[in-house]
Order: C-alpha cells, then sequence, then structure tokens
C-alpha cells in the first residue's frame, strides 16, 4: 500500500468507530430520558414502590454479562490468530444473545402472571416503563444480534485476522455497550423504588 492508501485506511476506520460513538451517545440519551420520566413517575400516588423485578430478568444479566466475555474471547483470539477459537465465541455469544432474548420474554411472561400488564385497566405506570425500557432494550439488542451475525460470517470467510478486525471491533463495542447498558437498566429498576 501506498502512503495515500494507508492514510484512507485510517480515516475510514476513524470515521466508522465516530459513527458508532454518535449511535451509542444517542442511545445514552435516550434511554437516559426514560429513566429519567421513571424518576419523576415515581413521586406519583399510583406508583408501585413493592414491586419485585422477574427472576428471569436477574438471570438473563448474568446471561448478558457472559456473553460480553465470550465476545472477547473472540477479540483476542483473533488477535492472537487462533481463528477456530474465535469462531467458537463468536457462536457461544450467539447462542447467549438468543438465550438473553428467552429470558426477557420469560420476565414479560411472569409479570403477566403476577397480574401486571403493559397497558389497560390493570396496569399501571411503573410496570409500563418496566415492559417499555425492557423491550426497547431488547430492540437494541437485536440489532446488535444482527451485527454478531454479520460478524460471524465475516469470521467464518476468513475475513479477520490479527491487525484487520475492523468488523468485529465495532460489533464488540456495541456489544459490550448494550451489555452495560442492560446491568445499568437492572440495577436501576431495581434500586430505584
Amino acid at each position: 500500500m501506498d502512503l495515500t492508501e494507508v492514510d484512507i485506511e485510517v480515516k475510514n476506520r476513524r470515521a466508522k468507530k465516530m459513527m458508532l460513538w454518535f449511535g451509542i451517545v444517542s442511545l445514552i440519551m435516550g434511554f437516559a430520558g426514560w429513566t429519567s420520566a421513571y424518576i419523576v413517575s415515581s413521586k406519583r400516588e399510583d406508583w408501585i414502590s413493592d414491586l419485585d423485578l422477574p427472576q428471569a430478568f436477574f438471570i438473563s444479566t448474568t446471561v448478558i454479562v457472559l456473553s460480553s466475555i465470550t465476545y472477547f474471547l473472540a477479540k483476542q483470539a483473533v488477535a492472537t490468530n487462533a481463528q477456530n477459537k474465535a469462531t467458537t465465541f463468536l457462536l457461544i455469544t450467539l447462542v447467549l444473545g438468543i438465550t438473553f432474548i428467552i429470558l426477557q420474554f420469560i420476565g414479560f411472561s411472569q409479570m403477566l402472571d403476577k397480574g401486571y400488564y403493559f397497558t389497560g385497566p390493570t396496569s399501571n405506570i411503573k410496570m409500563s416503563y418496566v415492559f417499555l425500557i425492557a423491550a426497547v432494550h431488547i430492540a437494541h439488542l437485536l440489532a446488535g444480534m444482527i451485527s454478531l451475525i454479520v460478524v460471524l460470517v465475516q469470521q467464518l470467510r476468513g475475513k479477520y485476522m490479527p491487525g484487520h478486525m475492523l468488523g468485529l471491533e465495532l460489533g464488540a463495542t456495541f456489544w459490550h455497550f448494550l451489555d452495560f447498558l442492560w446491568v445499568y437498566l437492572i440495577l436501576f429498576m431495581y434500586f430505584v423504588k
């Protein structure tokens, strides 16, 4: 490569990373708005302060943290050119991501079984926020899953190698953000009564 190609590649990498961070910041702002509204609404008379979150949400938290670890291990494996390990860790991450989503829906089912609904005459504002925040996170995790599948396909095609793993790095950054976001959200909903 000549100097111009190297410059273009460096600028391309920087631009893609910056675009990802702009997206992450916008997501942070959205969730900050919802959690702020949650806090303001907690002062209402009809707010249920003794509500327990579904057990499945806590199990899913462990699952998503494990998925972040396996994504990190996949990235480390590519960096050391251990391609089979990287593929295995990416597949495990995918399975853990699917498991997280299933557990979230089990959590929704547990809330419904207790008589808590998103909307309607038997709903309340706190549960509406819990449903909304969890559902919006799931929607973003689905985007993360699509990104993960693209990364996995690219890994299977041999596109990533030490020094050439931008797509993997971007996917991992987004995934780790979504994991961190869920841990924050579950702790927020647990402690803000």
